[in-house]
């Protein structure tokens, strides 16, 4: 089974030229193709936390539908983390991921269901702060071993990590892999990895890389990141 993950921190859908452009973020998408998308920042972030993307627009304009986490109409996700996931994907459970910050920071969980496979994934925005992110990190790691049971798992955000290795990265023990799509912040001239995804041990890697067009090279201060994996059958 083959699913293609992607992370985009989409700024609210304000792009370079300082527009807010809804529309421009969902063609970004459709460019992606991916079955499983976290983004981050996608919603206002304060007040009634309207959603940077038109909900409507989601379900008519792309093959994805939002996994349902606020209790609020009009907003996406928790603290600006949402999941999209394409329509023959079954949701099983979703949850919000409490995390230990001082910042509007967060990460949720999806439990998926394709081709008779579970699947876990976990969008998160991690802090400024080097320690609170390792802290972020074990408390994500903590609620996935409370979960009810072990399935192929994918981990993907804006971890705001700059070292390519280390940092907040040791958290993560051996059965974890840290993949590395490249550079993706900033977006006009990207010098830094700050989006990643990490995939348990299940997981073989096919490709990863930065979805760089010249929609994408406006769109955000973050360009995309993907992982094409496949679980094999055994």
């Amino acid at each position: 089974m083959q699913l293609t993950f992607a992370s985009y921190n989409i700024h609210k859908a304000v792009g370079l030229d300082r527009r807010r452009d809804p529309d421009r973020i969902l063609a970004i998408l459709r460019e992606i193709d991916a079955d499983v998308v976290a983004l981050q920042e996608a919603d206002r972030r304060f007040g009634r936390r309207m959603s940077a993307l038109p909900l409507e627009a989601i379900r008519e304009h792309t093959a994805y539908r939002p996994v349902p986490l606020s209790m609020k109409p009009d907003s996406l996700g928790w603290h600006g983390n949402a999941l999209l996931v394409r329509r023959d994907i079954a949701l099983v459970e979703a949850a919000p991921v409490p995390l230990p910050t001082l910042e509007p920071r967060g990460a949720i969980r999806a439990d998926l269901e394709t081709g008779g496979q579970r699947v876990r994934v976990v969008g998160m925005h991690l802090d400024l702060s080097g320690l609170r992110r390792r802290h972020q990190i074990r408390s994500v790691l903590d609620h996935l071993a409370g979960c009810a049971a072990r399935c192929p798992t994918v981990l993907m955000g804006d971890f705001n990590e700059w070292a390519v290795r280390g940092g907040c990265f040791s958290e993560f023990e051996p059965d974890w892999r840290v993949l590395s799509p490249g550079r993706s912040f900033p977006s006009r001239r990207p010098l830094a990895q700050l989006d990643r995804i990490v995939v348990s041990d299940e997981w073989h890697v096919l490709r990863t890389g930065v979805h760089h067009s010249p929609l994408s090279a406006t769109g955000s201060d973050h360009l995309p990141v993907s992982a094409a994996l496949d679980l094999p059958k055994n």
